[in-house]
């Protein structure tokens, strides 16, 4: 129930409201992730993870799946603002690599630039079911600023009606 009130709340709530709401999510808040900023105009999010009794693997490092799970919705909720509801927006797929043992708090910048937000709307408009698969890359950096993972996303754009 919480659930589908927050998928729903948002793509209709102001940056600073989703960040402190994702804050109390029940994923992020167990695994300890953070978002520390959203853009004003969502074309950026910043989101961290201190290493923590809750989030650690059977060696001591950063558990897979919470690396993951600091890179999951974001895109997606970011499209979702920026292109309305004139759009149905899912994750399709993604898949991590893992690069190196996390040992330090960890970091992920998600970015879509102008250029790639129009890039959508017009391979919409050409394509004949009024789809766009989107794909980004996002790394996971240490404090060091080494790459810990990268995870590969897939974002399935569709316009309504189409």
């Amino acid at each position: 129930m919480i659930a589908k009130y927050f998928g729903r709340m948002a793509s209709r709530v102001s940056p600073q409201v989703l960040a402190r709401a994702w804050g109390i999510w029940a994923p992020f808040r167990g695994a300890g992730i953070r978002v520390d900023r959203i853009s004003s105009d969502f074309r950026e999010t910043d989101v961290s993870m201190k290493i923590t009794m809750r989030n650690r693997n059977i060696v001591g490092t950063h558990f897979g799946g919470s690396l993951y799970a600091m890179s999951d919705p974001f895109y997606m909720v970011m499209l979702l603002n920026i292109l309305g509801s004139e759009y149905i927006v899912w994750d399709k797929s993604a898949q991590i690599k893992f690069v190196k043992p996390g040992k330090t708090k960890v970091f992920a910048k998600f970015r879509l630039s102008l250029e790639e937000i129009e890039k959508i709307k017009i391979e919409i408009e050409k394509s004949e079911k009024g789809t766009y698969l989107l794909e980004k890359k996002v790394e996971v950096l240490d404090t060091n600023q080494q790459v810990v993972a990268v995870v590969d996303k897939v974002i399935y754009i569709k316009k309504k009606g189409s």
